[in-house]
């Protein structure tokens, strides 16, 4: 009579070992559906990043004159010069002083600089007297 309680017993610790292992895998299931579900979202947060910055870039092509000569470690200096400066003069000395820099690199490498309009100067081009904050005339 020891033997089929024995039996009873172990198919009793099989089916709880076999629960146990179900909710293990289940945990682990799930485990892995909230880890796909970040690297989802992260992705998508990448590419709305990645968005953002091609907006600024394309933002700062139209802004920033010269920015097709400039690095971008000399485009982050300028937008901060511009944040930094605390009156509109000081933002006007910043510009024309970053204009002469601009039209003296572009005449050094014999090219244009291209014009918010989509125009271009020629290397000789203007000293950019009379210009407004987006180049143009």
């Amino acid at each position: 009579m020891k033997q089929p309680n024995l039996i009873k017993a172990l198919i009793v610790a099989a089916s709880l070992a076999g629960i146990g292992l179900g909710t293990a895998m289940a945990q682990e299931q799930l485990k892995t559906q909230d880890q796909l579900r970040t690297q989802d979202k992260d992705m998508i947060k990448d590419k709305d990043m990645d968005k953002d910055q091609d907006r600024m870039r394309d933002q700062d092509r139209l802004h920033i004159y010269g920015y097709e000569l400039m690095t971008d470690q000399e485009r982050n200096a300028q937008r901060e010069r511009m944040r930094a400066a605390k009156t509109l003069q000081e933002r006007d000395r910043i510009r024309a002083e970053h204009r002469a820099q601009m039209d003296a690199r572009a005449k050094e490498r014999g090219v244009a600089i291209i014009h918010r309009d989509g125009g271009a100067t020629g290397s000789s081009g203007s000293s950019g007297a009379g210009t407004g904050a987006g180049g143009k005339k």
